[in-house]
Order: C-alpha cells, then sequence, then structure tokens
C-alpha cells in the first residue's frame, strides 16, 4: 500500500496506531543495523576475536606438526595428532549442546576457552608423542564446546537477516591468521624451536575472554526461555557422546596399527560409534533426506574429505618436496583468503535463491582441489600448484560451510539450536575422525610412517603412493558431498 498524495483533498485518516494508550503491547522491533551496528559491536568483535584465536592456533600449528612429529619420533602417529583433536571435542559438542540450551553458551563458552589454552600448554611442553597427543585431546575438548557455543550464541543474539552476515565475518577471520600464521609459525619453529608455537598461542586468551564474555552475558545469556520449565541434561546423549568418542577413538588406534591384534578394538569400536551416531544424528541422515538430515550429512563429508586432505600437505611438501616448514605453511595460505571469497559470496542476499547451487559447485571445487593436489608428488611439477589448487579448493568450501550453519540455524527451533548445532559438529568431528582414521591407514600401510627425514632424500627413500592413497579418495568422498548438495531444500508442499 503506498502512501495518499499530499495533493489529494479527500484523504481517509489512518486508523489510529496501536499502543499503550489503547491498551495494546507493541511488539518488541528488531534493531536495524548490520553486526557492527552499537547493537552488536561488542558482541560481533568479541566473537570473531575467539575465532582469529582458533584460526590462527590451526594454521600455526598445522604448519609446526611435521617438525614436532619427526622430533618426538611419531611420523607414524602423525595422524594421531590431528584425529585426538577430533576424538576428544565429539563428547564436548553434545556436552555443549546441552549445555548451553540449560543454562545459556557463557559458560561452555569460557570453559572451552581455558581448556584449548591448557591443551596447547601440554603438547607444546610433551617430551613424547603420546604426551604430545594427549595435549591435542585436551585441546579438542575445549574446541569442541566452544564451536557449538558460538553457534548458540548466533542463533541467540543475531536475527535470521544478520546471521549470513555473522558466520562470513567467521569465515574472513581466517585471511589473516592463513597469511601471518604459516609465516609466523615456521619462522617461530625454524629459528626457536616448535614448542614455542603451542606455548605461546595461549597468551592469546586473554583478549578473546575479556571482549566476547561480557557480551554474551548481556545478550545471550541464560536459557532460550526463561519463563519455560528449565530443561535437564539428557542423560542417554551423554552417554552416546561418551560412546561415539571413545569408539572413534579406539577406530582411529585400530587403523594406525594394522595388525591383526587391532581387529578386536577396531571391531569394540565400531560397536560403540554404530548406535551412537545414529541416536544422535537426525534421522535419516545416512540416507541423505531432505532437509536437515543432508544440511547435517553435507558437513561431514565436505569437513572431513578436506580437513583430512589438507592435514597430510604440509608432510607431503616438506618430505617428498623438500620445502622448509614455512614455505609449506605458506602454501596453503591463499586458502584463507579464498574460503572467506566463497563465504562472502553466499552471504549476499540476492543470491539466496540460488545457495544450493552454490553449494553443489563449491563441492565440486574442493573435489577437484583435493585431486590435484598429489599431482606434486610428479617432480616437474611445480609446487606452486597445491597452492592455486588449494586456493579454487577453500573457495569451494567457503561456498558450503558457512551457509550450512546458516541452514541448519533457519531449520531449528530456537530451543533446539544448541542440540542441533551439536549434531553438525558431531557429523564434522566424526568424519574427520573417520577420514583421517582411512587415510592414516592407508599412509602407513604404503610405507609412510618410516618418512623421518626433513627431506625426501634425508629419509633416503620415497613413498609418493603413500600420499596418493590419502588424497585420491577423499576428492571421491567430497563428489558424494556434490550430490548430497543438492538435497539441502525441502520441496513445499503444493
Amino acid at each position: 500500500m503506498t502512501a495518499p498524495d499530499s495533493r489529494d483533498t479527500d484523504v481517509t485518516p489512518p486508523p489510529p496506531v496501536p499502543g499503550p494508550h489503547l491498551g495494546v503491547e507493541l511488539p518488541e522491533l528488531e534493531p536495524l543495523g548490520g553486526v557492527l551496528d552499537r547493537t552488536y559491536r561488542a558482541l560481533s568483535i568479541g566473537i570473531i576475536a575467539v575465532v582469529l584465536l582458533i584460526a590462527f592456533e590451526a594454521t600455526a600449528v598445522g604448519t609446526a606438526m611435521p617438525v614436532a612429529a619427526r622430533e618426538l619420533d611419531g611420523v607414524g602417529l602423525y595422524a594421531f595428532a590431528f584425529s585426538s583433536y577430533f576424538t576428544t571435542s565429539l563428547f564436548a559438542m553434545v556436552l555443549s549442546g546441552q549445555w548451553a540450551d540449560r543454562d545459556g553458551p557463557l559458560r561452555p563458552l569460557a570453559t572451552g576457552i581455558f581448556a584449548f589454552a591448557v591443551g596447547l600448554m601440554l603438547s607444546g611442553t610433551a617430551s613424547t608423542m603420546w604426551l604430545f597427543i594427549a595435549g591435542r585431546a585436551v585441546q579438542g575438548f575445549g574446541g569442541g564446546l566452544v564451536i557449538v557455543a558460538l553457534y548458540v550464541v548466533i542463533g541467540r543474539a543475531y536475527p535470521e537477516r544478520l546471521r549470513p552476515a555473522i558466520l562470513a565475518a567467521f569465515a574472513a577471520s581466517w585471511v589473516i591468521p592463513s597469511v601471518v600464521g604459516p609465516l609466523a609459525s615456521g619462522t617461530v619453529t625454524e629459528q626457536l624451536g616448535w614448542r614455542w608455537v603451542f606455548v605461546g598461542i595461549p597468551a592469546l586468551v586473554v583478549f578473546p575472554l575479556a571482549l566476547a564474555l561480557p557480551a554474551i552475558r548481556r545478550m545471550a545469556s541464560g536459557p532460550a526461555d526463561p519463563s519455560a520449565t528449565r530443561p535437564t541434561f539428557d542423560a542417554r546423549r551423554i552417554r552416546l557422546a561418551l560412546g561415539i568418542s571413545i569408539g572413534a577413538g579406539l577406530v582411529q588406534f585400530a587403523a594406525q596399527d594394522l595388525s591383526w591384534l587391532s581387529l578386536l578394538p577396531g571391531a569394540l569400536g565400531a560397536a560403540l560409534v554404530v548406535p551412537a551416531v545414529l541416536g544422535l544424528l537426525p534421522k535419516g541422515t545416512y540416507r541423505a533426506a531432505r532437509g536437515l538430515p543432508s544440511v547435517i550429512l553435507l558437513r561431514g563429508l565436505a569437513a572431513g574429505s578436506f580437513i583430512a586432505a589438507e592435514s597430510f600437505i604440509p608432510l607431503m611438501l616438506v618430505t617428498q618436496r623438500g620445502l622448509s616448514p614455512t614455505m609449506a605453511g605458506l602454501s596453503l595460505a591463499v586458502g584463507g583468503l579464498t574460503w572467506a571469497t566463497g563465504s562472502f559470496i553466499q552471504s549476499r542476499p540476492r543470491l539466496e535463491p540460488y545457495r544450493e547451487r552454490l553449494m553443489v559447485l563449491g563441492m565440486v571445487l574442493a573435489a577437484a582441489a583435493i585431486a590435484a593436489a598429489p599431482s606434486v608428488l610428479i617432480d616437474s611439477v611445480p609446487v606452486w600448484v597445491v597452492a592455486v589448487a588449494w586456493g579454487f579448493g577453500c573457495l569451494g568450501m567457503g561456498m558450503v560451510i558457512s551457509p550450512s550453519s546458516v541452514l541448519l540455524l533457519k531449520l531449528s527451533a530456537p530451543e533446539e539450536a544448541g542440540a542441533n548445532s551439536a549434531s553438525l559438529q558431531i557429523s564434522d568431528g566424526l568424519s574427520n575422525v573417520v577420514l583421517l582414521a582411512t587415510g592414516g591407514a592407508a599412509f602407513a600401510a604404503l610405507g609412510g610412517g618410516s618418512i623421518a627425514g626433513h627431506t625426501a632424500t634425508a629419509a633416503g627413500e620415497s613413498h609418493p603412493a603413500a600420499f596418493a592413497a590419502v588424497f585420491l579418495p577423499m576428492a571421491l568422498v567430497a563428489l558424494a558431498g556434490a550430490w548430497v548438495a543438492t538435497r539441502l531444500r525441502v520441496p513445499e508442499a503444493t
């Protein structure tokens, strides 16, 4: 309805505006502006700072990991250093979802940041590879608490129209760490030692705690509906979460051992994981039912295949092509920028009708990048091919990861945001564990565990097939994700 022209002489006066003077309560209006408007500024800066910390840790630690594994005589356990993080995070994700739905996201977030810092200190001071892995496990517990709590914060504090923007800002927060992190980590590793990469990062915890927690307390603390009966912890889901965490660890251990004796822990782990997953994820997830189940399945296929492949890139470049840890880490640096670009593309409101198609394209780009990465095992292929391929792959991942979170929150009631966010992260984390276990087993079976030198020459023998056995299956998994991305939208009833 358009406003009447002031030149009209016969205009019916508008009806009185409802309000307190007529005994009618006005609904609370949603604040206008963006994520950096005065209403959201402190909260946005605070939680983005938390993501910056996580991003810097991921890029810096990934660069130092090959040197740490070699000096601790644990290259054969290399995959454990990554999968132990995801294994403990599985339990923490479910705990965080329940905790956040019950009491609000403030406490799980603060606890998670503290555990994250403690885990870094444990790894940085480890004297053996197993102690190093234990520190990564503590760090994963903290990371699992943090990531689910952050999703609950977004679901509670931001209206639906701002959620794509804040999630795109999360992706953009990886740009600076992805460029500075490998360079800083590589320099520190070469000049001071890899341990300083781990023990130095906890100092960065202070700023996110000081900025984020007061804003979260003000805007997103407490249960979703204070007038409702306070929900209790679901003991069954907690038991299932513990089962999935222990089971995933046993599967990973069995995959690394590769002996007949490993069949027992492998079978026990599978017996724990399968029923736990069926009980924790939405019905229909494994048959890619349309809507929320496919969103959760896609997240696992995308994140698991890409992270499992990315975990082996620095090791491949250091041992097979003789790059320094700094240069190996920098080969992935461009990915931070392109990932943020993909997220920015998906956050544009005018592209919302094409969101699912863009996610299909994103998975195709990710699959192509994973398949192209092992081409550098051929000496005549320049090493910059990895950087270019991974840039396109990260562009695709940016077009998938952020919008999957947007779709999850859109399909979740406020009181279910924590549980559904936990399911999304379980799919993410479990696929990381399973695919890292699979890739690690193939890597070890083809002689990857005997790589002990800083370069292929120092190792005395090249093992290109060990790396190819990691990347090519992950490319197929990512390609399967492209099909799942066609099933995200629920058909409208006619």
